[in-house]
């Protein structure tokens, strides 16, 4: 049994609200973070996702009850959010999308969002820090190391 890709599978989603931002969760099993791809479009949202590699279909199954992508899904968002500003993560399967509200009305460019992986099945992208949703100084997986307490040197303990 050797399954072919097909056309791209409905991704099931939730939404909810959460000071400010839309939060969207959906189950992408199968991928590396470098398989997503999201576009913001003020109140649009289109994800996209496909197992990458030439032999993925070439295994000899016995049984095949799910395929892996390729996903895709398209949908209007209640409210306009910022796409510069979108936190991206995945990690077992599920893709998370932290999206703040737009305070203007939102723009309606294509904002194409990709994910840095931080581990071969887990990823991220960075666009806003904060309670009120601000650009990083830093770009995402730049984590400053955190100053020691007063009294204790590294590598040490008291």
């Amino acid at each position: 049994m050797n399954p072919m890709p097909g056309p791209p599978q409905p991704i099931p989603v939730r939404v909810h609200r959460a000071a400010g931002r839309l939060v969207l969760v959906a189950p992408m099993t199968g991928l590396e973070p470098r398989d997503i791809t999201v576009e913001v479009m003020g109140d649009r949202i289109v994800i996209h996702g496909a197992e990458r590699g030439p032999h993925q279909h070439e295994r000899d199954l016995v049984v095949a009850e799910w395929r892996i992508g390729p996903y895709r899904r398209e949908l209007t968002l209640p409210a306009p959010v910022d796409g510069r500003l979108v936190n991206a993560t995945y990690g077992n399967g599920v893709l998370v999308l932290a999206m703040p509200c737009a305070a203007d009305g939102g723009s309606r460019e294509r904002i194409e969002i990709r994910l840095d992986a931080t581990r071969p099945t887990r990823g991220r992208r960075v666009g806003h820090v904060g309670r009120s949703p601000r650009p990083p100084e830093a770009r995402a997986g730049d984590v400053a190391p955190a100053a020691p307490a007063e009294g204790i040197r590294p590598g040490r303990t008291p």
